[in-house]
């Protein structure tokens, strides 16, 4: 996500078996949402723990399963949950000075960071420590908040409630123009009449009850609005517009009623071509079987401890698909 946002994070230091503070997504609903946005990040559906690199974007390195930043703070946040997995002094300690400093400061560079994509390549190959604090950290800044959100909303769709995860990844969770809490009020705002519908669940809004596919498809075509003409100044490149297929991949499912997703279902692809996404995530293929989660729903979620500072993060930026 290409914009700042300031969340303040205090949470308690408990571990939950099935699901992250406040998520609804759970099983495999969780394992397709999961897939379906990997789609559209590395057009294909693996996990991918140990991917690291400079596609010069301005945040630095950009890194493993939610193209975590090394100029934005979030890659940060990674390797702390790391050391404290691994006991404290670990192959990526040495980097913690400069890591420290770029998330606190905003700095996109990589000086000081030589053999950080090596590292991060091994560890995210091999290491399931390293592989669980990646989604920890995935879903208390991503994941978490917008199950918040869809529980706020009363989404009980599996389709509404990944189209909320997946914007969160891209647009993260402020409630600024482009962000997630943004998009969610200007789509309430749409809201001035009763609306039927076929997806047997029904939203209140501003008073009026409304079919929850319905707000769906409006909360669509909001964010389709966003990614074409963004609000705040550092969304303006003209990277989002080239992700519409997020939109329509989306579409399409509502289009052919896969409102609730079993052990599969059936979206675009980012050639908008259809493919049928199952509920067996996949591994990078240079990763090893040992990974953390076929079904990263049952893995226990350990929850940031006091984190109270405003992070800058990017969202959809990963090999092109920015």
């Amino acid at each position: 996500m290409n914009f700042i946002f300031g969340l303040t994070f205090s949470f308690s230091a408990v571990a939950l078996l099935f699901v992250g503070c406040g998520a609804v997504l759970q099983g495999c609903d969780k394992t397709i949402a999961l897939e379906i946005t990997n789609i559209y990040e590395n057009g294909d559906t693996a996990l991918h723990y140990d991917y690291c690199e400079d596609i010069n974007d301005g945040r630095g390195f950009t890194s493993g399963i939610a193209g975590f930043c090394t100029g934005t703070g979030d890659a940060w946040l990674v390797i702390q949950e790391y050391h404290k997995l691994s006991g404290g002094k670990d192959q990526m300690s040495t980097f913690d000075p400069v890591l420290a400093e770029y998330a606190k400061t905003g700095n996109n560079a990589t000086t000081g960071l030589s053999g950080y994509c090596t590292v991060w390549n091994k560890l995210g190959s091999s290491d399931s420590k390293f592989k669980q604090a990646q989604d920890t950290i995935r879903d208390s800044l991503y994941m978490d908040p917008a199950m918040d959100y869809a529980k706020q909303l009363g989404l009980k769709t599996s389709i509404a409630q990944g189209q909320l995860y997946d914007a969160g990844i891209q647009h993260g969770a402020s409630d600024g123009p482009d962000g997630l809490g943004g998009m969610i009020a200007k789509t309430n705002a749409l809201v001035t009449a009763d609306e039927a519908g076929d997806s047997g669940s029904t939203l209140t809004v501003n008073g009026h009850k409304i079919d929850e596919i319905a707000w769906l498809n409006r909360f669509l075509g909001v964010r389709a609005d966003v990614l074409s003409n963004p609000r705040e100044p550092t969304n303006m490149s003209g990277a989002w517009a080239k992700t519409l297929y997020r939109i329509k991949s989306y579409q399409y499912a509502v289009g052919a009623k896969e409102y609730n997703w079993g052990d599969s279902v059936k979206v675009l692809d980012n050639d908008g071509k259809p493919i049928t996404v199952t509920c067996a995530i996949a591994l990078s293929s240079r990763q090893d079987s040992g990974v953390v989660g076929l079904n990263i729903a049952r893995w226990p979620l350990f929850l940031i401890m006091s984190l109270g500072f405003y992070l800058t993060h990017v969202g959809s930026h990963r090999r092109g698909y920015r």
